[in-house]
């Protein structure tokens, strides 16, 4: 009896999203299954249409944009998802220059900062699954800090004195897929 609860356990917590959306919060799972939550107020989400994708929308808020993809089973990525959009925001806001100045992974997250065009900061939190990407690009840092100490105690952020950006755009990878084939079903 004792292996089958385990099993039911390690079944039961694979199944907790890492990320959720609900009552005007973002909701991020943590090493221990609780949830640290982010609240957004004055936000505009748009819900984004595609063949091979079975739910997305963007989030955009002052300091914050989110994109949420949760792909069909058989949808494939022409290359890795983060890359991908790395290049599409480059390439929608006519950026010259993106330098990495901070980069982890701890667990399904992947946190990055990057110098643009040597003139202010952006933080991306990039959340992965078999069968989601949840970008969010954070202007101001307040979200990307809190959630890595969250997530690893002894991180100490270091880029205060750093000029900010601001989040004043309406992209999508989504919405321009048809365009830019960033993804499609799988060749059997």
């Amino acid at each position: 009896m004792g292996i089958l609860k385990k099993i039911i356990n390690y079944i039961a917590k694979a199944s907790i999203p890492t990320y959720k959306f609900e009552n005007n919060r973002l909701c991020f799972k943590l090493k221990n299954n609780d949830f640290y939550e982010y609240p957004v107020e004055d936000y505009d989400i748009k819900t984004r249409h595609d063949p091979y994708i079975i739910h997305a929308y963007t989030l955009k808020t002052k300091e914050l944009f989110l994109e949420y993809i949760k792909d069909d089973q058989n949808t494939q990525w022409n290359g890795q998802a983060l890359s991908l959009y790395e290049g599409f925001i480059k390439d929608k806001l006519k950026i010259k220059e993106l330098t990495l100045l901070e980069k982890k992974e701890i667990d399904n997250y992947l946190f990055k900062i990057y110098e643009v065009d040597e003139s202010f900061i952006i933080h991306i939190i990039y959340i992965f699954s078999s069968s989601s990407n949840t970008i969010i690009i954070d202007a101001k840092g307040d979200l990307y800090k809190n959630l890595r100490q969250k997530l690893e105690n002894e991180y100490k952020y270091k880029y205060e004195e750093k000029q900010k950006g601001e989040i004043n755009f309406d992209i999508s990878l989504v919405k321009e897929n048809n365009l830019g084939g960033y993804f499609g079903y799988q060749n059997d």
